[in-house]
């Protein structure tokens, strides 16, 4: 890892004085100040410990097409993904398990319910029409709930203002075409967007070990989105999100049972939308919402299968200040969610909650934030979270975080009802997931503003971790992950900026001391982006170490993509990316295989 940050560092400081001749030499003008909204009060990211943002630009510089292409470059997130092209892909941070990260789109939890975990399936989320990635690491209980209790990751989407339009082909006969169009002013707004994605793709199961047939996979995304002013106090909003997958997957077919060529697919539809409406009364600003998401999963295989699962939110926030120095939120929420199970009966589970958070600014130097949550489940009993940080400035452009924060993590659907369960009766009693987490964070920013760091060391228990074990789900004892997350930003010249990022995550089963599965221990990426008259792009780099999977290890690996755009008019762009460069053979889970070097031209449009 030490020589891949080092030989990156050094292709940055070579390749700038090249780029200098063709563009505007620039100065190292300051980086911008990122805040992130998830905290549900408005919160500077490098005061917040385990905040972090991605915008629209690093998106489009990145060449991103889907969410799990850029979430694993986010250190202490780890991308567990079963096949490239439409395989279920998972996240998990801080190497807790997927169930425990909640997924928001435009603030609605779209996290599956009848999964078993209830863990959000990223496999098909087109980032299009995303504008914002928004990334907390560690127990957020205290703000979101119970499926908060490892992080959160909360995807906004853009408004769009004329029309935009893309298109794009390359490797695998993939295909990839895009259509925006919208008005947006001060006191109106109203868009709606239509993504489409196709390849014939690669095998799902790896192809050198003899399965040669490609899985293909097609997404369609539709969205809506606007808002009406009807004075400067009272405002409505919503939005609206379709996508509908279809993924040939691999199987385990007899008499071996392991993973092979088969004939299976799997397709999945699922919506998401919310409506809210925003008063300014009373001194507070009053927000009333209901959102809601459904999905629907059918498997087509020699042993099919149908899930399907819906949620409703209803949700009341109220924000206020005293003062200049103390801004804060409470409100209550109703939660309902039901899900289908293997037997093709439904279940339903449900939980009210009250809430408040609230941030001072102590002194000139010191900020404070705290927030308490109480969530009472209809079948689990009530559970009271909390988080508490802090944030230090000091001389020099140093800033000293800490927070320490609870979390808990309901039983899902399935492990409620014992679903997939063959076990003698009577099935043991489950208990809430607990966690309890310590971080302190150390950030430098340079004088000029044109370089920014930060190193973040934190340890993460849950208690009561709930497994299938001989046919049965059991809460079992603790696992602990320590862990060190490294981050830097320099702004050099001639427009590069180089980003770096390493985490070494430790997360075991503190009852074997096993490592807990597929999750490496050490991960890192950087990447080089640069900005010119006409030309744009980004090199990234990512490496993992091994990591200890079902029936085995995967190997260590490192890849890296590159994305280039050329501004050929000012409404025009050309585009194109390369995918494992260096065609390196590679598996992100054990068994499955990843795409050698494969590349993709586009064009992109807007008015």
């Amino acid at each position: 890892m030490k020589r891949l940050l080092f030989a990156t560092s050094a292709l940055a400081a070579l390749a700038a004085p090249a780029w200098a001749e063709e563009v505007e030499v620039l100065t190292a003008d300051p980086l911008p100040e990122v805040i992130v909204t998830a905290t549900r009060l408005p919160a500077i990211a490098a005061r917040t410990p385990g905040a972090r943002a991605i915008d629209g630009a690093a998106i489009e510089r990145r060449g991103a097409v889907f969410a799990a292409d850029i979430l694993a470059d986010v250190p202490g997130l780890s991308v567990v993904r079963s096949g490239t092209f439409g395989g279920v892909a998972q996240v998990r941070i801080r190497g807790a398990n997927p169930g425990k990260t909640l997924v928001l789109i435009d603030g609605v939890p779209v996290n599956d319910p009848a999964e078993i975990n209830g863990a959000y399936d990223f496999s098909g989320l087109e980032l299009g029409d995303v504008e914002r990635i928004e990334v907390l690491s560690g127990p957020q209980s205290s703000l979101w709930g119970s499926d908060a209790i490892g992080g959160v990751i909360s995807f906004t989407t853009r408004e769009v203002d004329g029309v935009r339009a893309e298109a794009e082909a390359g490797s695998f006969d993939t295909l990839r075409g895009r259509l925006a169009a919208g008005v947006a002013n001060d006191t109106y707004a109203i868009g709606a967007w239509l993504s489409r994605f196709s390849t014939d793709g690669i095998s799902a199961a790896d192809e050198a070990d003899g399965n040669p047939e490609a899985d293909g996979f097609d997404s369609t995304t539709l969205g809506v989105k606007g808002r009406y002013a009807f004075s400067p106090a009272a405002r409505i909003e919503g939005s609206g999100r379709w996508s509908r997958n279809e993924a040939d997957i691999d199987g385990f077919p007899a008499p071996r049972f392991r993973l092979a060529d088969t004939g299976d697919t799997t397709r999945s539809e699922q919506w998401s939308g919310f409506g809210r409406l925003t008063l300014q009364a009373r001194g507070l600003k009053h927000q009333i919402s209901l959102s809601a998401s459904d999905i629907e999963r059918d498997t087509l295989s020699s042993f099919p299968s149908t899930f399907e699962a819906e949620r409703q939110v209803w949700r009341w926030q109220a924000d206020g200040a005293a003062g200049e120095r103390l801004t804060y939120a409470f409100g209550a929420e109703r939660e309902d969610t039901e899900g289908s199970l293997s037997s093709g009966l439904s279940e339903e589970l449900g939980t009210t909650s009250i809430f408040g958070t609230a941030s001072l600014q102590a002194s000139e130097r010191l900020s404070v934030t705290g927030a308490l949550r109480w969530d009472k489940t209809d079948d689990f009993g009530s559970e009271t979270t909390g988080r508490l940080s802090a944030a230090l400035d000091f001389d020099g452009g140093f800033i000293l975080s800490g927070a320490w924060a609870t979390g808990f993590k309901a039983p899902s659907i399935s492990q409620a009802v014992c679903d997939f369960c063959f076990a003698p009766r009577p099935f043991p009693v489950l208990r809430p997931e607990s966690a309890d987490s310590v971080e302190v964070a150390l950030g430098w920013t340079a004088p000029d503003g044109g370089f920014d760091s930060r190193i973040t060391l934190y340890r993460l228990n849950i208690e009561d971790q709930i497994a299938y074990v001989s046919g049965r789900y059991i809460n079992i004892a603790e696992t602990r992950t320590d862990g060190i997350e490294a981050e830097a930003t320099a702004r050099l010249n001639a427009g590069v900026d180089l980003t770096l990022a390493y985490a070494w995550t430790d997360a075991r089963d503190q009852t074997t001391g096993a490592r807990l599965l597929r999750v490496p221990e050490h991960a890192g990426s950087a990447t080089i982006a640069w900005v010119g008259g006409r030309l744009s792009g980004a090199l990234t780099i990512r490496a993992e170490s091994d990591q200890d999977d079902a029936g085995g290890v995967r190997d260590s690996f490192i890849t890296a993509n590159l994305n280039v755009t050329y501004r050929l008019t000012d409404s025009v762009d050309l585009t194109a990316r390369v995918e494992n460069l260096a065609d390196e053979r590679y598996q992100q889970v054990l068994g499955y295989g990843e795409p050698g070097r494969s590349a993709y031209v586009g064009v992109r449009l807007r008015y």
